[in-house]
């Protein structure tokens, strides 16, 4: 199916053509978390580019309302979900709020930034879901806020198994434009990568922990590169 039909592919085609995601599958990357990785994701770099953020806004405000229903107020998450998700509110003509990675050190110590109701309820943005544990402490902190949760949204999940059980565990429900087997797939249409590469790709995002010269143990938190 053309990119030009298919928005995951579409999202996919402009995350490699921008370099928001490099694959480099013979020089991997390491993570914060000390995973060698064959892919850096930094979805910041899209809103840097007009055409970019705004077909990614579009697609958001299409899931918000077919997948979630108009909520009362959209949360974007630290950092890179702030941005993408004003851009959502401010579509949509809703309240917005944002979710620190933490509570401030001083003032009111707030995670949670922003005119808050109890009660309201409330879709979540964020630009990248690893293993689902930085996404989900915004999420626990909605709920703290007294905030019903009704979903979250994001641009690209690597899909691995841990984000998943983790997500169904806190009765989430992820939508993601786009995704890891996708950009596989856009990527390998483009000639970016070879079948070859292909394979070792795939046998990565299986076990990312145990890929690579050095095996690493798996991260608890989200498997950042410097987000």
């Amino acid at each position: 199916m053309s990119s030009q039909l298919d928005p995951a592919l579409k999202v996919a085609e402009f995350l490699l053509q921008i370099k928001a995601v490099k694959l480099s599958p013979q020089k991997p990357f390491t993570w914060a978390s000390g995973w060698k990785s064959p892919i850096y994701c930094d979805n910041r770099k899209t809103l840097s580019y007009p055409a970019v953020r705004t077909f990614i806004r579009q697609q958001f405000v299409h899931i918000v309302n077919s997948e979630f229903g108009r909520p009362d107020m959209i949360a974007g998450v630290a950092t890179g979900g702030i941005a993408h998700g004003a851009l959502v509110a401010h579509d949509l003509g809703l309240p917005f709020i944002y979710v620190r990675s933490g509570s401030k050190e001083h003032g009111l110590k707030n995670q949670v930034e922003g005119d808050i109701t109890v009660g309201r309820n409330v879709v979540v943005v964020e630009d990248l879901v690893s293993t689902g544990g930085s996404s989900l402490n915004a999420v626990q902190a909605l709920r703290d806020a007294g905030l019903e949760v009704k979903g979250m949204v994001s641009i690209f999940t690597y899909g691995f198994d841990q984000a998943r059980d983790a997500f169904t565990d806190a009765k989430v429900k992820l939508h993601s434009l786009t995704n890891y087997s996708v950009l596989l797939d856009q990527a390998l249409r483009s000639d970016y990568i070879t079948e070859k590469d292909v394979v070792s790709l795939n046998e990565w995002r299986k076990d990312p922990a145990s890929w690579g010269p050095h095996p690493q143990p798996l991260s608890q938190g989200e498997g950042s590169q410097t987000r």
